[in-house]
């Protein structure tokens, strides 16, 4: 997988930034052998969305989940999506247009979100945290805690290393792609201030999950 070098003028990010979306959805539609839609439900159903609550996707790419997401929220609900790629917010916009769903998209890094306190009950950031190095990984983990209400949770799913997947295909993906040891990404969140609920395998490649709450 080419993944564009750290870009210096993409708002000033020192994390890695896809610039071609098109190309990366027909990627992800490979690599999951077509299940990316099976995925995306089951990352859902670990965050236990309810109708009607403020859902944050960090890094939402093409923004399908966030398309998603919003489906599980419904009318009464807001979903927002952010990603430092304009073409991939680009895409997400033509898209949520597309399936005649209500989701607002905005260029901006995880690293400095543009939303005030306590305004998510749900933050999601799915296969972004290993772009980031580690300094604005730690900002990402800060600022996904000071925009979350009290209780809220927030999901992060990444490549965690060791995939015992017997095709090349994911090994190379995973290769090039990059990893956050599981350990890692629970440390980065418990260090941010948010209390551990759940982990473990996502059940697909040798991706992770955890599962963390904002304290009340």
């Amino acid at each position: 997988m080419m993944i564009a070098a750290a870009d210096a003028n993409a708002l000033n990010t020192t994390g890695r930034v896809i610039h071609w979306a098109l190309r990366y959805d027909l990627l992800v539609w490979f690599v999951s052998l077509g299940r990316e839609k099976v995925f995306r439900e089951k990352t859902l159903d670990l965050v236990k969305l309810k109708p009607g609550e403020s859902v944050l996707d960090v890094g939402c790419g093409t923004g399908s989940l966030a398309i998603a997401a919003k489906r599980r929220v419904g009318a009464a609900g807001s979903v927002q999506g952010i990603d430092a790629s304009p073409e991939m917010i680009g895409r997400a916009k033509k898209k949520a247009r597309n399936s005649g769903v209500d989701v607002f998209f905005q260029n901006a890094l995880a690293e400095a979100l543009p939303f005030p306190e306590g305004q998510f009950d749900a933050v999601l950031s799915t296969v972004m945290l290993h772009h980031l190095p580690r300094k604005p990984r730690q900002q990402c983990a800060s600022e996904i805690r000071r925009v979350l209400k009290p209780g809220g949770r927030v999901l992060s799913v990444d490549f965690g290393g060791g995939t015992t997947q017997r095709t090349w295909l994911p090994k190379y993906f995973h290769d090039r792609h990059g990893r956050v040891a599981p350990q890692d990404l629970i440390a980065l969140f418990t260090d941010a201030g948010l209390r551990l609920v759940d982990n473990g395998p996502l059940g697909s490649g040798d991706m992770h999950y955890v599962l963390s709450t904002q304290l009340l």
